[in-house]
């Protein structure tokens, strides 16, 4: 299942920017221009991470971000127009896990909720399924129809991807950044040698085929239609 993102910010061109280079990495997105209805939408679906805005109106981001901690571990990356110490520690005190200036590059935040989304990973789903397949992310073992699958460390990292985000086209620059870190600009085959292992692997014993390519644009997990 793709990871929720809550935005609780009042400047709607901040939103805007952030809603779309979020849902680019494949993330879901909620949004509220005040901290009562970010609250309100916490509870009623919660998210897997909140950016989270210092100077809100009504209740200000230092009250929301305590309330959403006093009942939760989710991760909490806050914005502010404010660069004065005693205001990041103010935020970090209220319970915030990383702070963030504005104005800013959506690249740093998209690594900052990549870092803290992988930070809590831990707390997530162990076991992930899609259609006939499961992996275990404690034991990093994928299993179909009944087989045991053994998984080098970069095949699992994969697979791991692709099930965090099922019928979803991943980009190969998304893929090389998220699997690898850096981009490859475009001239290795790499990714190409590790999809073919993985399928490889899942269709062993003749099985459908789940992992599919996205000519000229990357490859998605979904089933055959």
């Amino acid at each position: 299942m793709n990871e929720l993102i809550l935005i609780i910010e009042d400047n709607e061109s901040i939103v805007k920017v952030l809603q779309r280079g979020l849902m680019y990495e494949g993330y879901k997105v909620e949004s509220a221009l005040d901290g009562e209805k970010g609250l309100k939408l916490a509870k009623q679906n919660r998210p897997d991470l909140v950016i989270l805005d210092l100077m809100l109106p009504g209740i200000d981001g230092v009250e929301v971000c305590k309330q959403l901690r006093s009942d939760s571990n989710l991760p909490i990356l806050m914005l502010t127009a404010k660069d004065a110490i005693q205001d990041r520690v103010l935020g970090l005190d209220a319970g915030a896990d990383d702070y963030m200036v504005k104005p800013f590059e959506l690249e740093e935040v998209l690594a900052r909720v990549r870092a803290l989304l992988r930070r809590t990973q831990s707390d997530r789903a162990s076991v992930l399924t899609f259609a006939d397949l499961t992996l275990d992310t404690s034991t990093r073992l994928a299993n179909r129809s009944g087989r045991t699958i053994q998984l080098t460390a970069t095949e699992f990292d994969l697979l791991e991807l692709f099930m965090r985000h099922p019928n979803q086209v991943l980009t190969r620059e998304l893929i090389f950044d998220r699997i690898w870190g850096y981009d490859f600009g475009g001239e290795s085959n790499v990714l190409d040698v590790y999809i073919r292992y993985l399928r490889q692997k899942l269709e062993e014993k003749g099985e459908a085929r789940l992992i599919h390519t996205a000519r000229g644009v990357g490859y998605a997990l979904r089933e055959e239609i």
